[in-house]
């Protein structure tokens, strides 16, 4: 296990990278931010003799840093309460690009994985990659059998420094949460939890190949959007290879235009298709941004890339649904009702007082189109009531959000005109109709039902085995309780001034050593 004094030298170190470009400034004035790490942001900035005026680079701090805070910089990008709505926004640029490492480190990699030479799996690999990111790059390759693909293999040692880093946002994470207020409804423990699971599941490309198989089966009766198909005789933990895409970056507006393609109906397919994976199957791709999305030829829209997928059981899809269609026929009191039905707001708050503030909100978003909305405004609102009615962070819905805020954001560049409110509307109402309708609610509870009756006996043997009949022993004695050394040290108020001390030790060390040039 890794020491306290190992975590505490990499956050120094990785806190004087964030300051030496403003990137803790917005902690350091957050009044709801702990005062523990507030006073830590603002050493961190003293050390580094960094003035407050001047530009903030939050996304250039978490690139200096390294690939596991890329990853995790692109996961705040949809975090405003957690990190503001300045960083929220700067975030959105951080790009998942970094130099590519030399070929004969990814030949290596191939074979030695598949224990085959190159010539035995592929007829040529390009050397120059297509792409570089910060846990994969992408080579063009031919098959043995004359098929175009590309290869996406891991970077060396990849694992082993998100396993690493992830480590000690865990025990960051742990202790700022223990600092309890504001801190602890955000529950940065759980985001770091989920962050945890999607990364390592990026890390292995057989989930990859796994999940764009899954999600090609479930959309396989969407038209207009296509899923790569998988080779799986040349895929496993750090190789995978896919069907090679011909088409143009969905990102590229005028070569689209060129080409003849209509925008309009593009974005309205784009943002249907994601309603479709997130609402209808619950399953969808969660990494949609500008470089995974390519429009073929005809004008399908293919997708790359499903190292992030997302999950939403049928419940939240239900209360989903519900609340965005509230949303888009101005019906806040039923939005409320969700919110305390799914127990996401706490009972001893008012509905109509959460459909009032929800309503302050939604009015003035209906009926426009994207680009004269203020986003900002928005998200201030939004974040406001969460507060308000202490509504704790829901990290099972993250990835939706990131993904929402990914597709609008596209949708917006091919349309400008586009609203999405009116985009969602209809398939919304029609999946409601369809999954809430009486006759769905009365085959749900006869299926339920069912399924009580037949796990009824093996309640009973589970109760008899929980509490067997008395035998012939006497029963245990309780035992006492004893106080562990870190509960007395947090009793008697030296945990915090130790981890204090210790901060403004590692940092010291940290700013000397960097101004000594040995970091």
């Amino acid at each position: 296990m890794t020491s306290s004094a190992t975590h505490l030298f990499r956050l120094a170190r990785w806190g004087i990278t964030l300051a030496r470009r403003r990137a803790l400034i917005g902690i350091e004035d957050d009044p709801n931010a702990p005062a523990q790490v507030r006073r830590l942001a603002r050493m961190a900035r003293l050390a580094t003799l960094t003035g407050k005026s001047g530009q903030r680079d939050y996304a250039g701090a978490f690139r200096a840093i390294g690939p596991a805070a890329i990853k995790l910089g692109q996961s705040l990008a949809t975090r405003p309460d957690l990190v503001g709505e300045e960083a929220a926004h700067n975030l959105l640029s951080l790009q998942d690009n970094l130099p590519p490492v030399p070929f004969s480190q990814i030949e290596e990699q191939i074979v030695s994985t598949f224990d085959q030479p190159l010539d035995a799996l592929f007829t040529h690999i390009d050397p120059e990659p297509v792409g570089a990111a910060s846990i994969a790059q992408v080579h063009k390759g031919t098959t043995k059998d004359g098929r175009t693909v590309a290869v996406k293999v891991l970077r060396p040692g990849i694992r082993e420094k998100f396993a690493r880093d992830i480590e000690t946002y865990e025990w960051a994470a742990a202790h700022v949460e223990a600092m309890g207020g504001e801190a602890t409804r955000l529950r940065p423990r759980l985001t770091i939890a989920n962050f945890k699971r999607w990364s390592f599941s990026e890390l292995d490309l057989r989930r990859e190949a796994a999940s764009a198989s899954e999600l090609a089966e479930d959309m396989a009766g969407v038209s207009g959007y296509r899923i790569p198909e998988i080779d799986w005789d040349r895929t496993n933990g750090r190789v995978l290879t896919i069907e090679w895409v011909d088409g143009i970056k969905i990102s590229r507006r005028d070569a689209l235009v060129a080409q003849g393609h209509d925008l309009n109906a593009i974005s309205n397919r784009l943002v249907i298709s994601f309603l479709t994976q997130a609402i209808s199957g619950g399953f969808f791709h969660a990494d949609m941004h500008q470089g995974n999305l390519f429009i073929e030829k005809d004008g399908t829209i293919a997708a790359i890339d499903f190292g992030i997928m997302g999950r939403i059981d049928r419940r939240a899809r239900q209360w989903l649904a519900e609340i965005l269609y509230g949303l888009t026929t101005g019906n806040y009191k039923r939005v409320a009702e969700i919110h305390f039905e799914a127990q996401y707001v706490p009972s001893y708050h008012s509905v109509g007082e959460f459909a009032t503030a929800l309503r302050a909100v939604g009015e003035p978003m209906r009926g426009k189109p994207v680009k004269e909305l203020s986003v900002g405004q928005m998200l201030d609102g939004l974040f406001a009531i969460t507060r308000d009615f202490d509504m704790q962070t829901q990290p099972h819905l993250l990835l939706l959000q990131k993904t929402m805020v990914m597709v609008e954001g596209i949708a917006t560049q091919l349309n400008p005109e586009i609203n999405m409110w009116d985009t969602s509307a209809p398939y919304v109402r029609e999946w409601i109709r369809d999954e809430l309708g009486p006759e769905s609610a009365v085959a749900d509870r006869l299926k339920e039902d069912a399924q009580t009756l037949f796990r009824l006996p093996d309640l009973i043997r589970r109760i008899e085995d929980r509490f067997p009949a008395k035998g012939g022993a006497p029963e245990a004695a309780p035992l006492p309780e004893i106080p562990l050394m870190t509960e007395r040290s947090n009793r008697n108020g030296g945990g915090w001034l130790g981890y204090f001390v210790a901060g403004a030790v590692g940092a010291g060390a940290v700013w000397g050593a960097s101004f000594a040039g040995l970091i």
